[in-house]
């Protein structure tokens, strides 16, 4: 993942504890998972109106 090993993860992860808390870090969390599933959600709706749209440009091409 990104080049990054299990040590590397660790580290950023007690950096991000100490900065903001441990009360902080579920809200984090899920904020960021939030965002994740919306970011995942767009891209397939985006993905599915490029191949409507191939799909409307071929049937033209062939009239």
């Amino acid at each position: 993942m990104f080049g990054l090993g299990a040590t590397e993860l660790i580290i950023i992860f007690l950096i991000v504890l100490v900065i903001f808390g441990a009360r902080k870090l579920p809200e984090i969390g899920s904020g960021l998972g939030k965002g994740i599933t919306n970011f995942k959600k767009a891209m397939k709706d985006t993905n599915k109106l490029d191949s409507k749209s191939s799909d409307d440009d071929e049937t033209e091409e062939d009239e």
